[in-house]
């Protein structure tokens, strides 16, 4: 199996695809592969219809295991569709050494929910609590915690920073572990990682997931990829503002595009949403392991200051995506942000 190529210098072409390499080709039978979904971003918004995928064989390819942020299901359902196998997402952190959330194969394949990485793994215990502490209906948003003890293989604490450990981790919320991930849990025990409990914003009072607007954005059949970000705002406290990257070959007018995406957010989540600004971008500001740098736009549309991480991806190009953000008037009017202070400039991507 091949795998894709999305973050190194050689790597960047104009067409993103599954390609062969030496360790991973049919002939050596790997028929597993494990890899974020930015790479399949990546590939969806270059080949939408998957053309070079129909390239290689792929007869005893199983599945393919997402990980490491969250895989919204318009992506998730493009790769079951061109790969024709299971795609299977699961939750975990590095503090907790090993899955939190999963299908484990191995034990019994569950339904795939597109959206979540479907159950507790064995030894979990989660719940999804209020700020005040109490325990939250099922399908209702708060923070997803671990109910003590956390199973072997957790850690138990940071090097040399036991007192930091328990204050991040442990206090907020006493007798739980804090993932500082907000979703829900539905009827069924399915978990839905919706954001970073940071993202969650506030509109007017209304706690609005970032991740919830990202999956209406991502189904409209022009955007390949997208962000959401809450930045602040005199009148509601916060609104929220979409970042849109389009599938290669659009053509369409930027404006019509944008119309149509907040008019989706407004018909399925509703006007409580707020939701009234979107820009097109070339490309979204990722890590190097493809986490989109929501942190580092919000303080940019805030006026605040930052820094640009050492993790950003391509370093060497500052002048393709780095300069575009801090070129540009992130900056928030007095009642609503204008899309013309969120513009980024059109970045080309390499």
């Amino acid at each position: 199996m091949a795998a894709p190529r999305s973050s190194t210098k050689e790597s960047r072409s104009a067409h993103p695809t599954l390609v062969p390499s030496g360790a991973s080709s049919p002939e050596h039978g790997v028929c597993t592969l494990f890899t974020a979904p930015t790479a399949f971003r990546a590939i969806r918004q270059q080949d939408p219809e998957g053309k070079h995928i129909e390239r290689y064989d792929l007869a005893g390819f199983r599945a393919l295991f997402l990980a490491g942020e969250r895989c919204d299901p318009e992506t998730l359902r493009w790769a079951e569709q061109k790969l024709g196998v299971p795609v299977i997402d699961h939750w975990w952190q590095t503090e907790t050494g090993w899955s939190i959330v999963a299908n484990c194969l191995g034990i019994e394949r569950l339904p795939v929910v597109p959206g979540s990485p479907t159950r507790a793994a064995p030894g979990w215990d989660l719940r999804v609590l209020g700020g005040d502490g109490t325990e939250l209906p099922h399908g209702e948003t708060g923070a997803l915690v671990a109910k003590l003890p956390m199973p072997p293989g957790s850690s138990p604490t940071l090097w040399l920073a036991d007192e930091r450990f328990r204050a991040t981790y442990l206090d907020p919320f006493p007798g739980y572990y804090l993932t500082a991930d907000a979703g829900y849990i539905d009827e069924r025990g399915y978990v839905f990682v919706m954001a970073r409990t940071d993202d969650i914003i506030n509109v007017a009072g209304h706690r609005l997931s970032t991740g919830a607007v990202e999956e209406v954005l991502a189904a409209h059949p022009d955007v390949a990829e997208c962000a959401v970000i809450g930045v602040a705002d005199e009148l509601k406290g916060q609104v929220p503002v979409g970042l849109l990257v389009l599938k290669a070959g659009v053509q369409r007018p930027e404006e019509h595009i944008v119309r149509e995406a907040v008019q989706l957010v407004r018909d399925r989540i509703g006007p409580v949403a707020s939701f009234k600004t979107a820009v097109i971008v070339g490309r979204l500001p990722k890590t190097r392991s493809g986490k989109i740098l929501r942190g580092t736009m919000r303080r940019i549309a805030d006026d605040q200051q930052y820094s640009i991480p050492p993790t950003i991806d391509d370093p060497e190009d500052p002048g393709g995506n780095h300069r575009g953000l801090t070129s540009s008037r992130l900056r928030p009017g007095r009642r609503q942000c204008r899309a013309e202070r969120l513009k980024l400039r059109r970045s080309r991507v390499p």
